[in-house]
Order: structure tokens, then C-alpha cells, then sequence
């Protein structure tokens, strides 16, 4: 199967986009209608990807090798992580915030992300730091701090108005996933729930955890439930925990992600926001 390559900017010249398909090899070059400056290369050769990797990062421009022939069309569920991807915070630091312990626990947290340390571990860790702190924490952390990534919702209403099923998974908690499964008509949200007793939490999660194994058995599970082969899902993530529900998905995006999950992930999106997802797999001149 022959390969594109989508280059995406702030701005990018015809002239930019032209120079970077010479590194590539492409046979031509079209352009994507999609807000800012977006090309396709067409018939790029994938082992070219260091020289437009350093061509892209001195124009500050986020590339992505996409399978030719691979359209929206052919996509049926879009997986998503929650924090530092959806939205731009995380959750539990900011709960931490609360009790004067943000520091400590992004700490943890961006070892974990890195996969530097046990996430299971690491989320036993920091929850048990919350310990006493009362429940309208919470509430002041979504209406106060939660804020959705750039771009969120240009993909959520792309993703609705194509019949494409959006599942938001997270290691996050259900008092967050679930405002947002509501807030913008998500179709499937999983997540960890915060035991909660006397209007305090206790220190502890209840139920089934959703660590990176339950995130990958989750996509799976939607995917199969919909009738979907491999290659019809894409997910989205930026940590360590992502790596095995990206690892199970058809295509993957690291977004602003760790260095380990850039590494592994299908394609990287480090410049721009939610709305480049859009046009990874739109064809050139597009009327979308």
C-alpha cells in the first residue's frame, strides 16, 4: 500500500510544502481545506522520515505518514484519553491543589506518563494524598480549571456529523468523564471512581480499575460491539497508559505526547491542537 504524508502548520507555503515533498519523494502535492495551512504528499517514501522529520521541525510543522487510500470514511470509533488530551489539565494534581500537595502529585504523574514508574502504583499514591478533602473540590476543579484542548470540539462535531462513535477512556475519574460524555454527547466514557463517603473522599478508588490494560480492553469491546475490523479506529492519547489501547487501534496519535509514546505511536501531533486530527485522512482539495 502506497503512503502520504499530511504536513500541517500555522503557516506553510506552497514553496515549504514543495522543498519537504523533494526530501520525501512525493509524486505530487495537494491541499487540504482545514483552517490553516494543510498539504497532502502524495506517494511519499516512509523511509525518508528523518529528513522530513528535521525539515518539519525547523518550520515547526506537525507531518504524519497516513496509508493512501485510508479516508474518514473507512474510520468508525475515535478513542480518547481525557487529561492532557481532551482537556488540558490534569485532573488529580489539580485536586491536590486543594490540599496544598499539587506539586508532589504532578510529580508522580509525569512519572507515570513517562512509564517511568507502575501507573497502578502511582495512581494508589497520589488518590491516597486526597484523603479527607471534601467533595465540592471537584466541582470547583470542573467549573474553575477543566478546560477543553484546542480543537476538541471542531473533532467532536467532525466525528458527529460523520457517524463516527467517540469513546472517551481515561485514567482519570467518572465525576469528569461523565460531564463530559454529557457535555458533548459522547457516545462511551470510562473512567475511575472516586470513593466518596460523608461528602469527603477517602483516599481510595472503588471498582474496577481503568488502568492502560482496561483502556486497550475497552476499545476493543466498543470496536466489537460496533462491527468494526481493526483498521476502522484511531486513538488518541499522550502517555505511557495509552500506549496499549493505541497499540490495539487500526492508527494512532501521540498528542503532545511523551517522548516513549511519540516513539510508538502511528503519527505525532506536537504544534497544533485536536482540529489536525481532522486532516490526517481528508484527500487534497478536500470540500468537507
Amino acid at each position: 500500500m502506497s503512503t502520504d504524508l499530511v504536513l500541517q502548520a500555522e503557516s506553510l507555503t506552497r514553496a515549504e510544502a514543495q522543498s519537504i515533498a523533494a526530501l520525501a519523494g512525493a509524486s505530487r502535492l495537494s491541499a487540504i481545506a482545514a483552517g490553516h495551512a494543510a498539504w497532502r504528499l502524495h506517494d511519499v517514501n516512509p523511509a525518508l522520515r528523518q529528513a522530513v522529520a528535521a525539515a518539519c521541525a525547523a518550520r515547526h510543522c506537525d507531518y504524519a505518514f497516513v496509508p493512501a487510500k485510508r479516508s474518514w470514511r473507512d474510520i468508525g470509533l475515535i478513542a480518547m484519553d481525557m487529561d492532557s488530551t481532551l482537556i488540558t489539565i490534569e485532573c488529580i494534581d489539580e485536586i491536590a491543589d486543594f490540599v496544598g500537595r499539587k506539586a508532589e502529585v504532578a510529580d508522580v504523574t509525569e512519572r507515570a506518563m513517562r512509564g517511568e514508574i507502575d501507573w497502578p502504583q502511582s495512581l494508589t499514591q497520589r488518590v491516597a494524598l486526597l484523603r479527607g478533602l471534601e467533595e465540592s473540590a471537584l466541582a470547583a476543579v470542573y467549573d474553575q480549571r477543566l478546560t477543553l484542548t484546542p480543537g476538541a470540539e471542531a473533532l467532536v462535531a467532525f466525528a458527529k456529523r460523520h457517524g463516527i462513535q467517540l469513546l472517551l477512556v481515561s485514567g482519570g475519574f467518572t465525576y469528569f468523564t461523565d460531564r463530559l460524555k454529557a457535555r458533548l454527547a459522547l457516545d462511551h466514557a470510562f473512567s475511575n471512581v472516586l470513593e466518596i463517603e460523608g461528602g469527603r473522599l477517602t483516599g481510595r478508588v472503588t471498582g474496577a480499575l481503568c488502568d492502560a490494560a482496561a483502556k486497550a480492553r475497552h476499545l476493543i469491546e466498543t470496536r466489537d460491539a460496533a462491527g468494526l475490523a481493526v483498521h476502522q479506529t484511531l486513538a488518541i492519547g499522550d502517555g505511557a497508559n495509552d500506549l496499549p489501547m493505541m497499540a490495539a487501534a487500526g492508527f494512532s496519535i501521540g498528542f503532545h505526547a511523551k517522548p516513549k509514546v511519540q516513539d510508538e505511536a502511528s503519527a505525532a501531533i506536537n504544534h497544533g491542537g485536536l482540529e489536525r486530527v481532522i486532516a490526517l485522512f481528508q484527500a487534497g482539495d478536500a470540500t468537507w
